[in-house]
């Protein structure tokens, strides 16, 4: 707690530290995640202590309801998990700090389904395009297919090597290639 003799120093502090938390916020965007929960994200890896739904709000200034749909998003990423306090009786949450965990699992999740449906995708135009192929008396529209299908057989290629690169990520191997930097 800041006493009177040093309390534009504890201003400053704060100051540093929110501008920091716009950081991350305006990054969060890169992983589909809006800015408010970006702050909430920040705010729960700065606080000392687990903090509820009612430390956030008022540490926020957004609705409890926000507060709530934010940690559910983050826990879902797993970037905020469940902590517990004896003697408090309400929900308290608390930053995943490993960043480097967060990533792999959240890059997982979301290019994993992404690069799934596009494998689908790709099969079910190469199966229709065969299909048309079939059916098709057209000299120029048989070669245009064909070369379509490789176009798409590339395309599926690409996005199983992806998968590959995602399994590598998720699994952690990554970072036999690339290591963690945790030097303070």
């Amino acid at each position: 707690m800041p006493n009177s003799d040093n309390s534009s120093e504890w201003s400053e502090y704060e100051e540093t530290i929110e501008k920091f938390i716009q950081v991350i916020a305006k990054n969060m965007n890169l992983y589909g995640i809006t800015s408010s929960v970006g702050r909430l994200y920040g705010a729960l890896y700065f606080a000392e202590e687990p903090m509820t739904l009612d430390d956030m709000r008022d540490a926020l200034e957004m609705s409890k309801t926000s507060m709530s749909t934010g940690v559910r998003a983050l826990a879902e990423m797993k970037m905020v998990e469940p902590a517990y306090k004896k003697g408090v009786r309400k929900d308290l949450y608390k930053s995943e700090e490993d960043w480097y965990k967060s990533f792999t699992s959240l890059f997982g999740n979301r290019w994993r389904h992404h690069t799934e449906t596009n494998i689908e995708e790709a099969e079910e135009a190469i199966h229709e395009l065969m299909q048309l192929h079939d059916q098709t008396e057209d000299v120029q529209l048989k070669e245009k297919i064909a070369g379509d299908i490789d176009r798409l057989k590339y395309a599926q290629n690409y996005y199983r090597w992806l998968m590959k690169f995602i399994q590598v990520v998720e699994s952690g191997e990554i970072f036999k290639y690339v290591p963690k930097h945790l030097e303070p």
